[in-house]
């Protein structure tokens, strides 16, 4: 098992470690193997060390499909205008493909052994409302077709894995939907990407990490031989069911309504609210991760500053190291 640290591909956080030969010392201290690389919309940095580089994450947008589906009257009411919508996008709905491409490139560039690629969609007023404009199955389907598109003539050299959200879309909740969106990809090397904070969020009534332990497992025994698709997790835990409760089913009076660049902005703490990327403390967690036995592991986790993310690092290393789990133990129990 490859266990690595999610990580922004931009100077800006590599000067936040000290460079990349502190970073690798930090992360080697702690068992890590590596980095899972998001690209930080500047040239990737010339020094990033041979090897360092585990997987990638790939660029997504939380609102696309009414773009990709140039749903001119959705993007006129969302944006204002249909120029408002383009200057966000940067283009027309062609772009889209355009930007998942480049982005393609540069993991292949970077040899990445996986990529990641979200499958959901969730407008701003959505994420306050919690009413959906789309449904599960509109979703993985547009997905799908973006997937296929992208993957087409591309060999199969990578691990090209979805990710789960709790917005609509693929949520590891319904097997139905799961096999769905795994029917609809006709890539050799398909697979999930198990994110336990997402899959948390879809149960607001969570109230301890025990609980979400217990959840995750349920979820996994819903699924049954589905799980086998399951080759990565993204590790965090998130308890934020009394903030949802509490704060769903209206805008807020204060967001802005001109500037949508702005909205996405003032939305962003919304969201960190509902998805916390902490880290687990309680080693309930250890059997489902014993009973996934991934290939790769990222911990997954947020933080103001580099002490503040390096800490909560830390933190849930030795949860898994207490608990009796390391990178052999999972390895033994996956062959």
């Amino acid at each position: 098992m490859l266990q690595s640290l999610n990580f922004p591909l931009c100077e800006e956080f590599v000067a936040q470690h000290g460079g990349w030969h502190i970073l690798s010392r930090e992360l080697d201290d702690l068992g890590l193997d590596g980095v899972e690389g998001i690209w930080g919309g500047e040239p990737i940095p010339a020094d990033l060390p041979p090897g360092l580089l585990t997987g990638y994450h790939l660029t997504f947008y939380p609102d696309w499909l009414d773009f990709y589906r140039d749903d001119r009257k959705a993007l006129c009411r969302k944006f204002g205008s249909l120029e408002a919508a383009r200057a966000f996008y940067g283009g027309g709905p062609e772009i889209l493909l355009e930007q998942y491409r480049d982005d393609l490139e540069r993991a292949r560039n970077l040899c990445a052994r996986y990529v990641v690629f979200h499958v959901s969609d969730v407008s701003v007023e959505e994420s306050y409302t919690y009413r959906w404009l789309h449904s599960d199955e509109e979703v993985v389907d547009a997905a799908a077709e973006v997937i296929r598109d992208l993957l087409s003539g591309i060999p199969a050299e990578f691990d090209f894995l979805m990710e789960n959200q709790w917005w609509p879309g693929f949520t590891f909740t319904k097997p139905s939907i799961t096999e769905r969106l795994l029917d609809a990809i006709p890539y050799a090397r398909k697979g999930i990407l198990l994110d336990t904070g997402h899959l948390m969020n879809c149960e607001s009534t969570l109230s301890s990490q025990k609980e979400g332990a217990a959840y995750l497992d349920a979820m996994l025994s819903r699924h049954g031989d589905l799980c086998r698709y399951i080759q990565g997790v993204h590790l965090h835990q998130s308890l934020s069911g009394n903030y949802v409760r509490n704060s769903i089913g209206a805008m807020p009076e204060d967001l802005p309504t001109e500037d949508h660049v702005q909205r996405f902005s003032y939305n962003y703490a919304h969201i960190q609210r509902i998805d916390r990327h902490e880290p687990w403390t309680d080693p309930a967690i250890i059997p489902v991760l014993e009973r996934i036995a991934p290939c790769y592991l990222t911990h997954e986790l947020a933080g103001k500053t580099e002490v503040d993310r390096m800490s909560a690092l830390s933190r849930q290393v030795r949860t898994l190291q207490q608990g009796g789990l390391s990178r052999e133990s999972i390895t033994a129990s996956s062959d």
